[in-house]
Order: C-alpha cells, then structure tokens, then sequence
C-alpha cells in the first residue's frame, strides 16, 4: 500500500452510478473523505445517501464507476472484505442480537480465542468494558442487549464499530436514539478517532447537531451530488435551501390553533419505571388536552416521556392516578381496549414495534384495524384495500402500491405507514414517540403537516421530541418534562431555546 498525505483522501468514490430496475439510485457522485476530518452527508430520504454508504462499505456494488482507498483502484467483494481493509458502517437501523449479550454482540464473527479452541469470555468482557467506559456507558457486558433501552443498544453498535479500529467510519443516524449527554459523549469520542487520523463520514437528520461536528459538507440530491463546503462557512439554512429547494421557515406551519372541549384528563398518574422496581418512571403527572390540540412532551432520555405516552396507550400500567376520556374514566386495559377507546400510539421505534417487516404496505397499514373490514366473519379484502389506497393518497406515502414490501420504503415513508396505521383506527387521540426519529427535514415537515391537518379534523395530537426547534414551532403547548415530572408548560411562540432546556435540565441558566 502506498503512502498516503494528509492530503490525500482516504477514499474517493469517482463516477458512481447506481441503477435497481428502473430507479436511479445514484447519478455519476464524485465523493472523497480525508484524513482526521469528518464529512457530513446531507440529503432527503431517498437521495442516494444511504446507497453511496452502501457501496463504500461493501455492501452494494456500483453499476458504474470506481472506488479508491488510500489512493489505489479497489473492488469491495462484500461488507467482511470492506472490514478488513479499514472500512466500518454503523447502520442507522440497529443490527443487534437480544437475546445475546452486550459482549457476545460486540465479537459476533470476530471472536477472540484461547488456543485455537475456546472463546476467550474473560478477554472479550474486558475489552467490551472498555469501550463502554469510553463511551461512558458502564454496563456489564453479560448484559442481555433485549434489556437495554433504544439509547443504550445505539452506543452498543458504536462500540461495535470502535472495536474494528477503522481508518474509515461511517456512522449512518448514530444519534437518532441518544440524549443530549450521550450525544456530547460521541462527539468527544469522534474527535479522538480523528485526531489519530480516522476519516468519518456522519449522515444526520439532526441538521444543527451535525454541523456542530463537521469539518466538510456535501449534499445529494436526487441522487448526485449538487452542492459541498467546508462546515465553517454553511449554516442550516444553507443545507435545507440544497436539500429541498425552499427555505427552512417554510417547513413549519404556523396556523392558529381552534381548539375544543376537553377530550383528554389525566390527574396525578404514577407508572413505575420498567427497569427499576424502586423508581417512578412517571412521577405524579397531570394534564388536560383538547380537540384541536397540538401538544408537545419535551425532555431528555429518561425524562419520562415514552412511559407516559405508552401509559395512556395500554401498553405499560398505571401504579395510582386517573386518565379520563372525554369525561369518562378509562379502566385499565391492554392496548387493544384503548384503540377501540380512541387512543392510538405511533411508537417510537418503528421497526421493532411499529412494523411487521415480512408483511407488504398494506398489511401493516390496515394490521390494527382489521376489525373495521369484517363482513360476516371474514375480512372483507375490498373494503381493507379501498380504506387502505385512500390512506396511502392522503398521507402521500410512496411506494409501488399497497403490495409494495415495507423493506422498500424510505425511512420517511416507513414513519408515514406506521401513521397510516395509527389513523385508520379512528383515533380520538393520536400520540406519537419520537415521529421524526431517522428522516429528512423533508419528512419531518410532511409529518408536522399530517399532524397539523389531523388536529384541525379534531383530534387530539400528543407528541413526544427530544428537538428543541420542533418544540418550539410545531405545538401549540409546549410541556416540558424532567425526571417523571411535568415542570413548566408554554404556549407557542413565549418561549426561548435557553428556557426550555434549561426547564428540562439539559443545560444550567
């Protein structure tokens, strides 16, 4: 291999196409990462950002074009041989085993060996520690990964790709499930890896936060490469305009809420925190909500806000306190009863509770109100694939068609399914974890549309975010919440950044 400057780039992709069926992927993208910088990739879902990672490591080929690393022509046979000469990918969608320890995910396919014959647990378990030290994250590596929540199995599959010691990383979406704290925990970490040379390549939704740790930006779109700068002369503004082709105000709506009665009431709830029996993952919360609403639940990782949201959705139940709809008490019940009571959740991770992912578009679609279709004992496929083709129309979701595999589907796409889902059990309240987790800015202002024209039909609309600017412009209320509490509540357009998360302890005064 031959030397290589710190001018050089690490590796250079050089006229790259890519073309499934009669989809252009990607279109001639000359692309190039250097050495010790990190090279964010923007792009909405379905720019070609996740086909040119595949290609870099391993996983596809190009139709046409060449790659280079380290300054010679290379063919990547597959993700293995990519490994082995340096090149690793973190996935956004997590690629973890459950039911096998945080260890035994970490050395899947690598395992350390005592003479030849026997793994070697005692070495394997310590490295891990280190690593999860590193990443500030000290949990014993016979943990189960099953166990962990959503934040802890993201670290887990970057310490999986620390172990590689890779001189190229790519790290698709690798803080769509971390908390403020975890985030700056990465970053320190990203650093390091590129003070010692490591070229990273970062793709994010979070606009902002990305910009915090870029050195270069590049944008795709429609599958070729139509703008890149160096990040200290860009700003959010810049990126949306080149991404989506309108201004970042305009992803917003701002109409004026006409709310009505009070559909929803919750009065001193208390929900016990899954993972601590001494706990109180929801601490003594109340709120009421009204038709029309759009209301956002603000806070960091743990604050209490998924446990709350899945309270109220029967899925977790409630140690004391009381939730009314509309006026009448709710018993409690499984998640079933209160879908046919009107409260329906549009979970936050998407694929592992939101999706069936061998069933189509349609099936997933219309799997939670099946009920709506029957017609004398059977399901009649008529009036499922009618309800179903309306849905698809008036969420935009694209695909080929109801019978499209869910595989197929975008990020942005897959979320407004697993809406679709949500909606067509006629909810009277529709609460959302985390809606924008993993999209474009693009999506996200479909979905604040969707849930803007949701709420004018009459709905009560509850969301979750861990985003300050979606907090700040897309609710009309804003709750904020901190270790099981609510602890302050604004209205739309009273409030600062600063106020926010300093109410939720993200920041000091």
């Amino acid at each position: 291999m031959s030397a290589v400057t710190s001018a050089t780039p690490v590796m250079r992709a050089r006229a790259i196409n890519k073309v499934f069926g009669a989809t252009h992927a990607l279109r001639g993208v000359d692309f190039a990462v250097m050495p010790g910088r990190v090279t964010v990739l923007f792009g909405e879902n379905g720019a070609g950002k996740s086909t040119l990672m595949k290609i870099l490591a391993g996983i596809e080929r190009p139709t046409t074009g060449t790659l280079e690393l380290f300054g010679e022509p290379v063919v990547l046979s597959g993700p293995r041989d990519a490994a082995d000469r340096g090149v690793s990918i973190i996935h956004q969608e997590l690629s973890l085993f459950p039911n096998l320890s945080i260890a035994d995910n970490l050395y899947m396919g690598r395992e350390r060996s005592r003479n030849g014959f026997t793994v070697d647990q005692r070495a394997q378990h310590a490295r891990t520690r280190e690593l999860l030290e590193r990443l500030e994250e000290p949990l014993d590596p016979k943990t189960p990964v099953g166990v962990l929540r959503l934040g802890q199995q993201q670290l887990v599959e970057i310490a999986k790709a620390l172990l590689q010691e890779a001189r190229v990383l790519i790290m698709d979406e690798p803080t769509s499930a971390l908390s403020a704290p975890e985030v700056e925990v990465l970053f320190r970490v990203i650093r390091e890896l590129t003070a010692q040379g490591v070229a990273i390549i970062y793709i994010s939704h979070h606009m902002e936060e990305a910009l915090e740790i870029a050195d270069h930006v590049v944008v795709l779109r429609d599958g070729g490469l139509v703008a890149e700068a160096e990040a200290d002369e860009v700003d959010a503004g810049w990126v949306v305009e080149r991404m989506v082709g309108r201004s970042q105000d305009e992803l917003y709506t701002a109409a004026e809420p006409e709310t009505g009665a009070e559909v929803l009431a919750v009065d001193d709830l208390v929900v016990a925190d899954p993972g601590s029996a001494v706990r109180r993952a929801v601490d003594g919360v109340s709120l009421r909500l009204h038709a029309g609403e759009v209301v956002a639940l603000y806070g960091l990782m743990g604050a209490g806000r998924t446990e709350l949201l899945e309270t109220l959705a029967g899925r977790l139940q409630a140690a004391s306190g009381e939730i009314r709809l509309d006026g009448e008490q709710v018993p409690p019940g499984s998640i079933g009863d209160r879908i046919d009571l009107g409260l329906t959740l549009v979970p936050e991770d998407r694929q592992r509770d939101g999706l069936v992912q061998t069933m189509s578009v349609g099936e997933n679609m219309s799997l939670a109100s099946l009920g709506n279709y029957v017609r004398r004992l059977l399901v009649s496929r008529d009036a499922e694939r009618e309800a179903v083709e309306r849905t698809m129309k008036d969420v935009t979701v694209r695909a080929a068609g109801p019978k499209a595999p869910i595989g197929s589907l975008s990020g942005g796409n897959q979320q407004k399914v697993v809406l679709s889902k949500a909606l067509l059990t006629n909810p009277r309240v529709l609460l959302l974890d985390e809606p924008t987790r993993g999209i474009d800015v693009g999506a996200k202002a479909e979905i604040f549309e969707l849930m803007a024209a949701q709420a004018k039909r009459g709905l009560v609309v509850l969301f979750a975010t861990s985003e300050v600017s979606e907090a700040l412009n897309v609710p009309d209320r804003i709750l904020v919440m901190a270790k099981g509490r609510i602890v302050r509540e604004f209205r739309r357009g009273t409030a600062t950044r600063e106020e926010v998360m300093v109410a939720s302890g993200e920041t000091e005064r």
